[in-house]
């Protein structure tokens, strides 16, 4: 054997095995566990007997996925606050709309809709939908029958494929927004940001109660408005202000003396209005932002994994 460590084969289906990780977990931490798990199953399998490396490697690496999926799910009942997925760093350098679709399935609003989804639905969706694994396939990874898999997908798609969801919004747009939110909280100029809110927009903040945040979800116009108008500006004054790519859309660093103290995103309708503003707090999550992992997160597209 040329490549005893089987090192090789792993290192080709590397990112896209980390992108399918951390869609799945919605954890920096957790995906890079769960491929170093998939390498070291890797390791020490028969290798020879092994047709199709990448296939082994990506059912190995789902079903680990789906275990440590299902323990998170227990622990979050004691999490506190708003759970919000882990951040990234995915810069946006290609304005191809194919390229802003794929974008959209790290954005934060698409990953916590995937929270609404059992594992397997979870798995099944992600294989079949944005990295293009046959039916056969996946029913193999998740050892189901294949008519079992199709309605897997089927029910995902249900809560999935919605335009307020799926949906592009230009970066033009995007770009507009933050200028916006630039301006109230640093100029208290608010009625460029508040034209851009929909009445039923949502605050989200994750601080998992290791930070000062707020803990319920804010909802409707003017609740979301008072804490950003009249509460972000105070509590956000020594902060220093830095815009970032960040789980495929444009968001904001919130830094202080160099450190990440915030991250910023939000979800848009199909109209480009302000759905939903996700606020990550938590040090847990922002100490690895910008890590060597993140740029891995957004390699896959649709027809490379298999």
């Amino acid at each position: 054997m040329s490549d005893p460590t089987g090192i090789e084969p792993f290192e080709v289906v590397r990112g896209k095995l980390t992108g399918l990780a951390y869609r799945i977990l919605g954890s920096v931490a957790d995906a890079e566990d769960a491929v170093q798990d998939t390498y070291l199953k890797w390791a020490q399998a028969d290798r020879d007997s092994i047709k199709n490396p990448a296939a082994w490697l990506t059912t190995a690496c789902t079903r680990r996925c789906i275990d440590l999926l299902r323990s998170a799910y227990r622990k979050r009942t004691d999490y506190v606050g708003a759970w919000l997925p882990e951040p990234v760093h995915t810069p946006i350098d290609h304005p191809a709309e194919a390229a802003l679709e794929l974008d959209q399935t790290l954005s934060t609003a698409f990953l916590l809709m995937l929270e609404r989804l059992t594992p397997r639905e979870r798995a099944a969706y992600l294989l079949r939908e944005i990295f293009d694994v046959s039916y056969a396939e996946i029913a193999k990874t998740l050892d189901v029958e294949e008519s079992a898999c199709r309605k897997l997908v089927s029910r995902a798609k249900a809560h999935i494929e919605r335009p307020t969801i799926r949906h592009a919004t230009p970066l033009d747009r995007q770009d507009r927004l933050l200028a916006a939110f630039r301006e109230a909280i640093r100029e208290g100029e608010t009625t460029d940001l508040s034209a851009l809110l929909s009445d039923d927009v949502r605050l989200s903040a994750d601080g998992g109660g290791k930070v000062p945040s707020v803990l319920e979800v804010l909802e409707g116009r003017d609740a979301v408005s008072e804490f950003m108008f009249r509460k972000l500006p105070v509590y956000w004054q020594d902060f220093d202000w830095e815009t970032a790519d960040i789980n495929g859309t444009r968001g904001v660093l919130m830094t202080r003396e160099g450190a990440i103290q915030a991250t910023v995103t939000f979800g848009f309708d199909a109209t480009g209005k302000v759905t939903d503003v996700f606020i990550v707090r938590n040090p847990d999550k922002l100490a690895r932002f910008g890590s060597a992992l993140a740029p891995t997160v957004a390699t896959p597209l649709p027809g490379q994994i298999h």
